[in-house]
């Protein structure tokens, strides 16, 4: 039987793979291999490398950190180019794991540090649920940034991992966080390999929902999720998101309804209703609000539609609206005022209203 350090026999396959792609982390590099030195996982790991063209000193970093995670019985094995860009995130995830060889997947940011616990935990989270992406809790250093965005990632329920899959914050388990199995990845994968300015996570996120998959998070915090200017993620326009957004709206819940009404007369209200395609807009009975000045307007007209006449929508205080509701309106910014009023109407998520804050 495999102990708890014990290198990995001549033929014997990792259990766990940590897919980590690598593009000038030279600042991170060593608290980031310490954190996959320091797993108290007790099957076989393995960490695979993808160096993306990096100019600084990682690579000596990787190299220097090598005999150390060799030593502790952990297979290393390093890939990568040194062309004089980048290839991009999804390239290179994408690469670390053809590269690899575990039966699961753990996929690490260079940036940041996962607590010890994290690949064992996961793991079992994984084997109960092998069509599942496992995630975890969060925190995030600098201590502070990003509040809001962080309590969502911490506190959504488990039925919401499903149900706020519109919203501009992304996937509701963030990419360092997850954790799946080989088969269930080649079912879906591979990522998108467009490079700079490509979602990759989001869009494998959603074409892992559509294949059928669920969403799990283990409730403790496992990673020291950085936030800092040169995060990838930050390369990717807003307006990338919403188009893919849309999208995924117009496809995964606006189907099941007739009719739906807006919640939220404002500039995000309306700039929902002018994205939707022209079937979906049909479906658009009412704007609701409380802001008693949009009310008295009465409606709101589309000047931009090439119909005519052009489309009136009626805008309606929240009460006097009928569900369903696409919700617009930012959580966590009102007092409270929003999510009182929402719950007012004793409704079920994901069957009367979804989230496209």
């Amino acid at each position: 039987m495999q102990r708890p350090g014990d290198p990995v026999g001549p033929g014997q396959l990792p259990l766990v793979s940590v897919i980590l792609p690598v593009h000038n982390a030279e600042l991170w590099l060593d608290e980031c291999l310490e954190s996959v030195l320091q797993q108290d996982f007790p099957g076989t790991l393995e960490l695979s490398v993808f160096n993306d063209a990096s100019k600084d000193k990682s690579m000596t970093i990787i190299e220097k950190w090598r005999p150390k995670l060799e030593d502790s019985g952990i297979l290393v094995v390093i890939g990568g180019h040194e062309s004089p860009s980048p290839r991009g995130v999804g390239y290179s995830k994408n690469q670390a794991i053809a590269q690899s060889s575990g039966s699961y997947l753990c996929f690490l940011d260079s940036d940041d540090v996962m607590m010890p616990e994290r690949v064992r935990l996961q793991h079992e989270a994984a084997v109960q649920h092998p069509t599942s992406i496992i995630g975890c809790r969060v925190r995030r250093d600098p201590p502070g940034s990003t509040e809001r965005y962080t309590r969502w990632i911490n506190q959504l329920a488990p039925e919401q991992l499903l149900t706020q899959v519109f919203t501009a914050n992304g996937p509701t388990v963030i990419m360092p966080t997850w954790f799946c199995s080989r088969a269930w990845f080649s079912h879906v994968g591979p990522f998108d390999e467009g490079g700079q300015g490509v979602p990759e996570d989001l869009l494998f996120f959603y074409q892992h929902l559509r294949k059928g998959g669920r969403v799990l998070r283990v409730d403790q915090t496992l990673l020291l999720y950085r936030y800092h200017p040169h995060a990838a993620t930050l390369s990717v326009l807003e307006t990338t998101i919403w188009t893919h957004r849309v999208c995924f709206l117009e496809e995964w819940a606006l189907p099941q309804w007739a009719s739906f009404t807006i919640w939220n007369a404002g500039k995000q209200g309306r700039r929902l209703y002018r994205s939707l395609t022209a079937v979906s807009r049909c479906k658009v009975v009412a704007f609701c609000d409380v802001d008693e000045n949009k009310i008295r307007k009465g409606f709101y007209r589309y000047e931009e539609a090439q119909e005519r006449p052009k489309p009136r929508v009626p805008v309606l205080h929240f009460r006097a609206a009928r569900p369903p509701f696409v919700l617009c309106v930012k959580l966590d910014l009102t007092g409270g005022e929003f999510e009182e009023n929402l719950r007012s109407l004793q409704l079920q998520e994901g069957r009367d209203f979804v989230h496209f804050s």
